[in-house]
């Protein structure tokens, strides 16, 4: 395992590591995160050394596997959440550090991964999806594109089925975008639910290498918009 110091950072390809964690150490900044991002390596950590995570399975979600319960296509008919992109990061990554989850003892989105993946947002890397009820924030989540793969990072829901909603409008409109895969790190029920399904670390690197080409987008709000009849349509393809 490399050990990194907070001045020089270069962080190895994964490739012939033999361990999930690929680094300790070093300093999170926005052109470290776009290194890491584009070796399919992530930070996951509630506490300094910082951690740097290439799994050997991968958790992933591609455009013909999305599955949506009935009773999630039954709330997504009703209209009762609207759903915007990029409208307001900083909350939805702010709230996402303050979900209780069960299997973690704290939160590895830290006042360091606010600040710099706000900054990876504003350079039109970072996106963000929000879902309101009554005008309120209820639910959400965030990730980093990275060509035709986004990678999420985390969710939030304050009402049921909030953050679910946000998930299946993203991954629709995305896949009709043309995105190749939702890259959800490691294994979740929730997940699971909705159709992911693990493959080996060198599958993903080849697949980072065919369609992970950084482009800055700022116009995702104007890009992306959500409606729900463009949902079920591309459900029931």
């Amino acid at each position: 395992m490399l050990f990194l110091d907070s001045l020089t950072q270069q962080l190895p390809y994964p490739e012939n590591i033999s361990s999930d964690i690929i680094a300790v150490g070093g300093r999170i900044s926005k052109e470290i995160l776009l290194d890491a991002y584009s070796k399919g390596i992530f930070p996951w950590y509630s506490h300094p050394p910082v951690q740097w995570y290439s799994p050997f399975e991968r958790f992933v979600l591609f455009p013909d596997s999305l599955h949506c319960s009935k009773s999630l296509l039954k709330t997504i008919k009703k209209n009762i959440f609207t759903v915007t992109v990029d409208a307001n990061f900083k909350e939805v990554i702010e709230q996402c550090s303050f979900i209780s989850r069960p299997s973690q003892n704290g939160t590895w989105i830290t006042s360091d991964i606010i600040k710099h993946y706000t900054a990876l947002h504003k350079s039109g890397y970072a996106h963000s999806v929000e879902v309101w009820s009554n005008d309120r924030l209820c639910g959400g989540l965030y990730g980093v594109a990275v060509g035709k793969i986004f990678c999420g990072e985390s969710m939030f829901s304050l009402v049921d089925d909030a953050s679910k909603v946000g998930f299946i409008a993203l991954a629709s409109m995305l896949f009709n975008a043309g995105y190749k895969l939702i890259d959800c790190q490691v294994y979740t029920a929730n997940l699971e639910r909705f159709g992911a399904v693990t493959i080996e670390r060198t599958d993903y690197l080849q697949m980072l290498k065919e369609y992970g080409h950084f482009v800055s987008e700022n116009d995702w709000q104007k890009k992306y918009s959500y409606n729900s009849q463009d949902v079920l349509d591309f459900l029931h393809k």
